[in-house]
């Protein structure tokens, strides 16, 4: 089953229509900066650091590639099974939104353990987000015991190895409705047929630099600019 909307689309709504619009439809007028680019091999790596803690994991990516429509069905083939099981890169799908999350352990009794990993040295809102919108997908799928955020900090659980690992279950699951209300205005953003007019303004760069800034403001309005 196709999906209309992944985490890294559902983020980029919150920040712009606009750009949500442009990731679905003209995703090739996306430019990615240089520091960008770096930002992005850092967060892989330390994600990939942090995979290596469960040396017994089973790569999901590695066997579909990017068929990622077909994730869900091979997580759940794996997440049936009776024993307990690591999964990297699995995938849930829900109310249109399919999220791959970066590690699952799953228990004997079929609970489930959800690490989001962030190479940033802050919580920032931002990763809460993210995290809120997995937590939401997963929870419809499966049953979660805890919803982890893991990060490049001191100030967390096994801070002392180099990552901080913070559980926000409870928080996340309070943010089940306001999530639900935010999906169903993207699904409508994206039932429109033409761009967005919306201006460029601060929002073109907080909390992330937009890639499709160049495109934005190539003969169109502007708000509060820099």
């Amino acid at each position: 089953m196709s999906h209309l909307l992944s985490k890294s689309k559902y983020i980029r709504g919150l920040q712009c229509d606009r750009a949500l619009w442009l990731d679905v439809f003209n995703p090739r007028l996306a430019r990615y900066s240089a520091e960008q680019m770096r930002r992005f091999d850092r967060g892989r790596e330390f994600e990939y650091t942090f995979k290596d803690t469960f040396p017994d994991g089973i790569d999901i990516s590695a066997e579909l590639k990017r068929n990622v429509d077909a994730y869900p069905g091979l997580t759940a083939m794996y997440l049936d099974k009776e024993e307990e099981v690591d999964l990297f890169e699995a995938g849930f799908l829900y109310d249109d939104v399919l999220v791959l999350a970066d590690v699952v352990h799953k228990d004997h009794d079929g609970f489930l353990d959800i690490y989001e990993v962030k190479s940033g040295n802050v919580l920032s809102e931002t990763y809460k987000r993210d995290a809120a919108l997995q937590h939401y997908v997963i929870s419809h799928c499966r049953s979660i015991n805890r919803f982890c955020v893991v990060y490049n900090g001191a100030d967390g659980v096994n801070g002392s190895n180099g990552f901080s690992v913070v559980d926000l279950t409870e928080e996340l699951a309070a943010q089940h409705d306001e999530i639900s209300r935010n999906i169903a205005a993207m699904k409508i953003i994206l039932q429109g047929t033409n761009e967005p007019d919306t201006p460029t303004g601060q929002h073109c760069v907080t909390p992330y630099e937009c890639p499709y800034q160049a495109h934005c403001r190539s003969g169109v309005r502007q708000l509060a600019l820099f």
